[in-house]
């Protein structure tokens, strides 16, 4: 007696972001189908006047292949011979949806991108939904009695279904290729037509850099041969400045001031001009310690003040309670005479 297989995957062996895609890929796939019929059927009047009158099961294979529902007119013309029914195909979604876009080169660029990535979103589907069945397939064959025979067939399914796929899938990589070498070529194209039309500027632009470096050139050799007529100029004002400073030596030693006391001299007025930096930055050094030390003070009398404040607010608050004590004691002592006064009555009526 053999069991029941089971017909349900456990949750658990698959994440279930994987679990939700697969249960809503059908969803999403019946709504591309739709709109790819709507699109069908609106072309189809017009396809209709340039086709001719075909029977049988040819006469879709025309329709479908202009709609973007077969991959190709050979593709088309097989299943039309073999006389199977078209089935919409949805990775040609995205080539439905391309042709339907205007016909401008920035339209067309961002409508072949969509469609590849409609194509490629679709694939990518595809391939979780038979890597989902492949593991449901699996799963049920443990509870067969020919297990290795079952999970043997259920692979052979799972690699025809992935070979189409990958068959697909390489098509749309050639495809792609192609569509970029194409924009590639028409943003060379384009480059090479600005820069022929940018070419008389750049020819003017390089002959006003040319000019402005010749004459940059001739005023550096203008100032060359001018520096060359000061040379002797120059050198008359060095051998003055060497007589002023031997003159000013010779009136040093008249005075008495050999050339060992004028350097003592000026060591002893640099060494003063130093104390006097030093002092002065002492004194910048005390003045910023005094002004801390009144910011501290400042800061000291005021936490004083907030702390006699607090302490005076406590004491009127504790001598306001000590009153209110004083108070309601003395009104017990009342209450105490009265009732006592009242038993003495008591006792002098009975």
């Amino acid at each position: 007696m053999s069991r029941c297989p089971s017909t349900t995957l456990p949750i658990s062996r698959f994440p279930l972001a994987s679990l939700t895609v697969t249960l809503a890929a059908p969803l999403v796939t019946c709504a591309a189908l739709g709109v790819a019929a709507a699109s069908f059927a609106v072309s189809a009047p017009a396809l209709a006047q340039d086709q001719p009158a075909v029977s049988g099961p040819a006469a879709s294979v025309p329709l479908a292949a202009s709609a973007g529902l077969v991959d190709s007119p050979a593709d088309a013309a097989g299943s039309a011979a073999s006389g199977t029914v078209l089935r919409p195909d949805e990775s040609a979604l995205g080539g439905a949806a391309g042709s339907l876009v205007s016909a401008s080169d920035a339209g067309a660029t961002q409508a072949a991108n969509n469609g590849f990535d409609a194509r490629q979103n679709v694939l990518n589907r595809r391939t979780e939904e038979n890597n989902y069945q492949y593991a449901v397939d699996e799963h049920n064959c443990y509870s067969k009695f020919f297990v290795n025979y079952c999970l043997d067939k259920a692979r052979d399914r799972m690699r025809v279904v992935q070979a189409d796929i990958r068959k697909e899938q390489l098509a749309l990589n050639s495809e792609e290729r192609t569509q970029r070498a194409q924009q590639r070529d028409q943003q060379a194209a384009l480059q090479r037509a600005q820069d022929e039309a940018n070419a008389p500027q750049r020819a003017a632009n390089e002959a006003g850099n040319q000019q402005a470096f010749e004459e940059k050139q001739r005023q550096h050799q203008l100032d060359q041969a001018q520096r060359n007529a000061e040379a002797p100029q120059r050198a008359a004002n060095e051998q003055a400045y060497q007589q002023k400073l031997q003159q000013h030596a010779l009136d040093q030693a008249q005075r008495g001031i050999s050339t060992p006391q004028a350097a003592a001299n000026q060591q002893a007025y640099d060494q003063k001009q130093a104390n006097f930096q030093t002092q002065l930055e002492q004194a910048r050094e005390q003045g910023a310690q005094k002004a801390q030390e009144r910011i501290e003070k400042q800061q000291s009398y005021e936490r004083k003040q907030e702390t006699a404040a607090q302490h005076k607010q406590d004491v009127e608050t504790r001598q306001k309670q000590a009153a209110d004590k004083a108070q309601q004691k003395q009104q017990e002592q009342l209450q105490q005479q009265q009732q006592l006064e009242q038993q003495k009555q008591q006792q002098q009526q009975q």
